[in-house]
């Protein structure tokens, strides 16, 4: 009977007060979130439940197995199992609590300030530390659980003198790993570029989307993701439409015939831009910025608050302004002249070609 008992007990017992604690501390979690609607810390703290259960379940068992008494002739091979899972189970928890402090305290400074530059900076440095910090807890956890083995911990001392060696071989061969590793903290603590900027990479206009030790992701305007090593953007250069604040300055190129209304164009612009809702009232301007045999080119100034903006105002005064210039002024447009001809003198109403004129010397003075 009470090879029966023992383990119930032993086994029962660890499940039980595991849940026990586990209910606990989420319930006081939940008051002092309810408490401090401020610090949002309690309440991403309770997403530690499941990995403190887990890690305060297999502790118990890890520490009364012995009392157990069950497949004692695995004991050795139960217990490993126990002290990997409780290792395992402990760096998922270290993980989630500095993921839950480093949000928190990202959090708390985008509530303080309201300069979207700074909130972006600061999210894209937290993002990468938490980053970093999962990485540190997993190797240490992986070392950790190695070492649990005999046989690691015999070959310890002639891994450690062979430490030399195998850190140069390590070295060349990551040398690209490594170089993307600095690249990322360069970026995150340089301000280079930061997670949301503008960002025109390889003729392709995208807002950067995220930013790993390694690599960083851009989301073009179609829904693309283009994926690129974080070395790039510390070696090449490239254009950063969000350094130095959001607000943009955008163009629209007209070309038009010699007779084009430029004063009345100029008021049709401004009109255009009253009613458009993206247009940020700093600055506009129209002017003839070119000209050719044929046409002149005529340049519209526009500004916004951000490069989405931008882009809608370019294309509105675009499509808006050629459809003005077509209904009221069609005269104004680009004409394509294929060739010279005068009326016929027969008065069929057909016109009769032009001789050619004595080929002019290409020198000019014929």
């Amino acid at each position: 009977m009470e090879n029966v008992l023992r383990p119930l007990i032993v086994i029962g017992g660890s499940v039980v007060l595991t849940l026990v604690v586990g209910w606990l501390a989420d319930v006081i979690l939940r008051r002092a979130d309810a408490r401090h609607r401020d610090t949002p810390l309690w309440g991403l703290l309770r997403r530690c439940r499941l990995p403190l259960q887990l890690v305060l379940c297999t502790a118990l068992l890890r520490g009364s197995y012995d009392q157990a008494k069950i497949a004692e002739d695995h004991e050795a091979g139960i217990g490993q199992t126990l002290t990997l899972t409780l290792i395992g189970s402990l760096a998922w928890l270290f993980v989630r609590i500095a993921a839950a402090i480093v949000e928190t305290s990202y959090t708390r400074y985008a509530a303080a300030h309201r300069d979207p530059a700074r909130v972006r900076r600061v999210r894209t440095q937290v993002t990468l530390i938490q980053r970093v910090v999962s990485a540190v807890i997993g190797v240490v956890a992986a070392a950790a659980m190695l070492l649990t083995f005999p046989a690691m911990r015999t070959a310890g001392a002639s891994l450690l003198a062979s430490a030399g060696i195998l850190g140069i071989v390590a070295g060349v061969a990551a040398q690209s790993t490594l170089s993307n590793l600095f690249a990322g903290l360069q970026i995150a603590f340089g301000d280079m570029v930061r997670i949301g900027d503008t960002v025109v990479v390889d003729g392709e206009w995208g807002t950067v989307d995220e930013i790993t030790l390694t690599f960083l992701t851009v989301r073009t305007w179609d829904e693309r993701r283009i994926t690129m090593p974080v070395s790039y953007f510390t070696s090449k250069p490239f254009e950063n439409w969000s350094r130095g604040g959001s607000q943009m300055t955008g163009t629209v190129f007209f070309q038009l015939d010699h007779s084009a209304p430029v004063p009345e164009m100029r008021e049709k612009l401004h009109d255009i831009l009253r009613e458009c809702a993206a247009w940020d009232g700093r600055d506009w301007g129209l002017a003839v910025t070119d000209t050719t045999p044929n046409t002149i080119q005529v340049r519209a100034l526009v500004t916004a608050k951000d490069a989405d903006d931008i882009w809608t105002v370019r294309v509105t005064v675009r499509e808006q302004l050629v459809r003005w210039v077509a209904e009221h002024h069609p005269y104004a447009l680009p004409k394509v002249i294929t060739g010279w001809a005068e009326p016929s003198p027969d008065g069929d109403g057909r016109p009769r070609p032009t001789p050619p004129s004595p080929e002019v010397p290409r020198t000019g003075r014929g």
